[in-house]
């Protein structure tokens, strides 16, 4: 348990993930608050209620449970929660958290044919689906109070929602112009850059979502806010957000110049380059890796650097000349 400020108290939360502990935030509003709620594990649970414990808090004294996004390392532990604590949370947060056999079928549509495009091989596109197998850490309540841009959250005054997508579709960050306190969830780390992930689009007749151009706009939206501190969804608080932020674009573009000089050499499918990319653990993660080559290729062929060509429904990339 860290003090923050007079009002939010940051916890580290276990979760079963390679990411490492979640951290979730206490804010003492008008309403008494939690921002993330952590994994739905007996041990993640148990650390929440030993954390609250030393706040002198109990699950059952919170009013009000804001999500930055869907992902179950934050939204899991929900679940832990008496119904009578309102969820808020992007509308986009739903469908992950209802996870209906519809939406399922969906899901594995949309990464097989993801797969496909980019000439994956067949016994690893079922791997790209990051969804399969997370059910039990999934929660089992949904949004109750829909948030978007410019919100103020009741009980929550002198915070508004920052719509921040990219990582997820659903992410959101809460800003408090007063002091220019920043809660960002995963969209900035300290240590770490977030990865922007693939995600079937909202309605079946809109062309997919470009995770790593919306995180882009998203980081360069916070340029825009005079922000003293960001409190992140893992890892340490970073006290020079502007700074980080101007260095993983730069670092992007870097790596994206990379892809570029490979496609210079020939012509190749997004697997390819994806095994280049990421020689020692594509095989393992496979949709991560994926979604992190999508990204470069989508932000190439943005800036007119590359094209693609389809040929027979296998994307094959090249240099524009």
């Amino acid at each position: 348990m860290t003090r923050l400020d007079a009002e939010i108290e940051k916890l580290s939360i276990p979760t079963p993930y390679a990411v490492g502990d979640v951290n979730v935030y206490v804010i003492k509003g008008e309403a008494l608050t939690l921002v993330d709620a952590g994994s739905r594990t007996p041990e993640g649970k148990e650390v929440l209620v030993k954390s609250l414990r030393e706040l002198g808090l109990l699950i059952s004294d919170f009013d009000q449970i804001v999500l930055t996004h869907h992902h179950p390392d934050h939204a899991g532990g929900i679940d832990f929660f008496p119904e009578q604590a309102t969820v808020f949370g992007h509308a986009y947060n739903q469908r992950w958290l209802e996870l209906t056999e519809e939406f399922k079928e969906t899901l594995d549509l949309f990464y097989l044919n993801i797969g496909k495009e980019l000439d994956v091989s067949e016994e690893m596109i079922a791997s790209m689906n990051n969804y399969r197998g997370s059910g039990r850490y999934i929660s089992k309540r949904t949004v109750q109070s829909f948030l978007q841009e410019g919100d103020e959250i009741p009980g929550l005054s002198g915070f508004r929602v920052i719509e921040t997508p990219g990582h997820a579709q659903s992410h959101i960050s809460l800003y408090r112009e007063s002091d220019g306190v920043m809660i960002g969830g995963d969209h900035l780390l300290d240590k770490i850059s977030p990865n922007p992930i693939l995600e079937p689009p909202i309605s079946p007749n809109e062309s997919r979502p470009e995770p790593l151009n919306q995180y882009n706009n998203s980081l360069r939206k916070w340029l825009e806010l005079p922000i003293s501190l960001t409190h992140s969804g893992h890892g340490r608080d970073i006290s020079d957000t502007h700074a980080l932020i101007n260095h993983n674009l730069a670092r992007q573009h870097g790596r994206a110049m990379q892809v570029k000089r490979m496609l210079e050499a020939r012509p190749q499918t997004g697997f390819e380059i994806c095994k280049q990319l990421f020689p020692r653990v594509y095989q393992r993660e496979v949709g991560l890796t994926i979604s992190e080559t999508v990204g470069q290729l989508d932000y190439l062929e943005f800036l007119g650097e590359i094209k693609k060509e389809d040929q027979n429904g296998i994307y094959m990339y090249s240099v524009n000349s």
